[in-house]
């Protein structure tokens, strides 16, 4: 069976899992299950891939039928979340909770994650100039995902881009 999430370097999973139950346990939120939070602070996510849409023919064989004829992978949700988590934390729980396919590594280099793919559709799938890329109320931070700490109320919005952003830029779809 193909896991629903893959990481690379796994065994930096197991210390963000711990680093995960440490911070919950000290945030004054309490966890239902692995991705359900009760909190007072909440934010909004969405997922795009309307743009892969529009560059069907460039889609490797099968991907273009695993994709939402809408585009929208997740329409905008309102979601819980903590102080402090980053838009990768966001992205991560929410996946989980709605059971949607991402793959991620880590970016030392960057000191972030890097979304591989998301729903099935990754990185170049839709050329040498595509992949994924964030928002957070309209605006696209020039770091990376894991860098970026999310604020109470924040609109993020996770869209792919088929020409290195500039397909998406000023839109959050």
């Amino acid at each position: 069976m193909i896991p629903r999430i893959r990481k690379k370097h796994d065994y930096k999973a197991g210390l963000l899992v711990v680093l995960i139950f440490v911070s919950i346990l000290f945030s004054g939120c309490s966890q239902n299950n692995q991705t359900e939070l009760e909190c007072d602070l909440q934010c909004s996510i969405s997922i795009s891939c309307s743009t892969a849409l529009e560059h069907a023919e460039q889609l490797p064989d099968g991907v273009l039928q695993m994709l939402p004829e809408d585009g929208w992978i997740l329409e905008q949700t309102t979601v819980p979340m903590q102080e402090g988590d980053s838009a990768f934390d966001v992205l991560l729980r929410t996946v989980q909770a709605y059971d949607i396919h991402m793959e991620y590594a880590d970016t030392p280099v960057y000191d972030s994650a890097y979304i591989e793919g998301i729903a099935n559709l990754y990185e170049f799938d839709a050329g040498g100039l595509s992949g994924w890329m964030y928002s957070v109320n309209g605006e696209f931070p020039n770091y990376g995902c894991s860098a970026y700490t999310v604020s109470e109320g924040d609109v993020i919005c996770w869209v792919y881009t088929c020409n290195l952003g500039d397909d998406v830029r000023g839109k959050t779809v």
